[in-house]
C-alpha cells in the first residue's frame, strides 16, 4: 500500500534514510575475484578506504525514495546538496517539480520549512536524534549519503579479516576524536564493519549495531558508478532493524554533480508560522 507523504513522514523518512547507527543491503557491481585475497592489515586497508574515497567540496544530485516499513510503502524525490563539513541542503518535489518541503541541517542546527502548511521548525542537532531515537552527528550523516568513512572518528582500533572475498575491518566502541566534540558530548560507535572491495577500496557494506540483546542494527551496501575519474553512489539501500520495526529504506541518485559550486538557499517566508516539534 502505497501511502500519501506529510510534512512530519519527509522529515522522519529523511533522517531515517540518511540515520546513524550505519547503512543497508543494495547490490553493488563488482568482478568475482577467483584467487584467495592476500591478507593484508588494518592499516593498509584504511589507507587505501581514505586514498579511494569520494573527493569534493560540493555534492549535488536528484535523489527518489521509497520507505518501507510493515508492509506500507512511501516514496518521495527531490534534490540535495552538500557542502563538505558545513551544510547539507534538501528540497522534497513529490510530483511536477513542486517543492513541498526544504530540509538544512548544520552542524549545530536542522531547519525544516513546510511550504503545504506554511510553518518551519528550527532546532539544534540532538533534534534528530530525540526523532530517531538515536545517536547521530553531522560527519555520520553527510558520510552514510556520500559513501564515505567518517571523517573524525578514531581509527587505530580496526582489525582486518578476510570475508566472502572482501576485506572486513571490525572495531568495536570507535569515538570521536576529541578535538571534534561538540558541547561536552563524546559519541562512540558500539560496533561497526566494514566490507571493502578488494578491487576499488570503496565500502561495499557498513553494519553497526548496538551491543545489546535487543540493540538495534543499521546495515547496508554502496552501488558505484564512474563519474569522472571518481566512483560515486547511485544506489543506496538501508536496512534498519529495531526492537519494533524493520525499515527499508532505498536511495537512488541520479544528475549527480561534484564539480560546481553550489548556492543553499532557504528563506523563511514572513508569512509562515513557527512550530515547536514535528
Amino acid at each position: 500500500m502505497n501511502k500519501p507523504l506529510t510534512g512530519v513522514k519527509v522529515l522522519k523518512f529523511i533522517l531515517l534514510s540518511v540515520f546513524a547507527l550505519s547503512l543497508a543491503s543494495c547490490s553493488s557491481v563488482r568482478k568475482t575475484i577467483k584467487e584467495p585475497l592476500k591478507e593484508q592489515g588494518a592499516d593498509y586497508l584504511f589507507d587505501n578506504l581514505k586514498s579511494n574515497e569520494l573527493k569534493y567540496t560540493f555534492f549535488s544530485s536528484r535523489f527518489a525514495t521509497s520507505f518501507y516499513q510493515n508492509k506500507n510503502e512511501t516514496s518521495f524525490s527531490g534534490q540535495i546538496r552538500i557542502y563538505k563539513d558545513s551544510l547539507i541542503w534538501i528540497s522534497i518535489s513529490p510530483v511536477l517539480g513542486i517543492e513541498m518541503a526544504r530540509l538544512l541541517i548544520t552542524n549545530d542546527s536542522v531547519k525544516y520549512m513546510n511550504r503545504i502548511n506554511n510553518n518551519y521548525f528550527i532546532s539544534d542537532f540532538n533534534y534528530i536524534n530525540t526523532l530517531i531515537n538515536s545517536t547521530l552527528d553531522f560527519d555520520m550523516l553527510q558520510s552514510f549519503l556520500t559513501g564515505n568513512d567518517f571523517s573524525f572518528y578514531e581509527n587505530t582500533s580496526f582489525k582486518a579479516q578476510i570475508d566472502n572475498q572482501e576485506y572486513k575491518l571490525v572495531t568495536t566502541n570507535r569515538r570521536k576524536l576529541k578535538k571534534y566534540v561538540r558541547n561536552n558530548q563524546e559519541i562512540n560507535i558500539p560496533l561497526q564493519n566494514i566490507w571493502l572491495s578488494p578491487e576499488t577500496f570503496k565500502i561495499n557494506r557498513v553494519m553497526i549495531r548496538e551491543l545489546t540483546q535487543e540493540g538495534r542494527k543499521l546495515e547496508g551496501r554502496y552501488q558505484y558508478e564512474s563519474i569522472g575519474n571518481q566512483l560515486v553512489p547511485v544506489n543506496l539501500l538501508f536496512d534498519l532493524e529495531t526492537s519494533e520495526n524493520k525499515n527499508i529504506i532505498k536511495v537512488d541518485y541520479s544528475k549527480i554533480n561534484i564539480t560546481d559550486s553550489l548556492q543553499f538557499p532557504f528563506r523563511i517566508p514572513e508569512k509562515y508560522t513557527r512550530v515547536d516539534k514535528f
